[in-house]
């Protein structure tokens, strides 16, 4: 396989993916408070959000963490290798998006001169519309894993612990919203 059509693989995703939860963490520590909708704040996250506080506004401005995000798909296992029959809370895992139908993790580019983006936005809004993000990286799983799988929690949840991300346009997020990975 060539470089060019390793180029072209990666842009190329199956499917549209959905915002099946939102959460926000109030504050370090807080229990996840589920939302309907949030308003994403360009280069800051979610308003309402922890990470938002310390935060200077600008899309520029903010870290690399300003949203987590989940892959839904990833929940059944987490719980199998957590030893847990029954189905886990996604908000429970502390992310502030939970994605279904897509592959987060392909979202991030693999090249640097071919940045991709996730566009979150409602079925039916225009191309140019809605929120941007640009995944930066992993998001590791915490220590309070352990508490809230039991022993073995933290393992169960590495590689499958979802990941973050930056906001580079704000807007309202909502529940059901399409989440569409395309070149920059």
């Amino acid at each position: 396989m060539t470089d060019h059509d390793l180029r072209h693989l990666t842009r190329q995703f199956a499917a549209t993916g959905r915002i099946d939860a939102i959460g926000l963490r109030p504050s370090r520590g807080a229990v996840m408070l589920a939302v309907d909708s949030a308003e994403a704040l360009a280069g800051q996250g979610l308003r309402g959000d922890r990470s938002v506080r310390s935060r200077p506004a600008g899309p520029a401005a903010g870290g690399k963490r300003q949203v987590t995000l989940l892959q839904a798909e990833h929940l059944p296992v987490i719980a199998a290798l957590a030893g847990r029959s029954m189905p886990l809370d996604p908000l429970g895992l502390r992310r502030n998006l939970v994605v279904s139908g897509l592959n987060l993790l392909a979202a991030r580019s693999l090249f640097k001169d071919q940045p991709l983006r996730l566009c979150i936005a409602a079925a039916d809004a225009g191309e140019d519309d809605g929120v941007l993000l640009e995944i930066t990286g992993p998001c590791e799983p915490c220590s309070k894993m352990e508490a809230l799988l039991g022993p073995g929690g933290y393992n169960a949840m590495r590689g499958h612990g979802g990941v973050t991300a930056r906001v580079l346009r704000g807007g309202l997020l909502r529940v059901g919203d399409a989440v569409v990975c395309r070149p920059a």
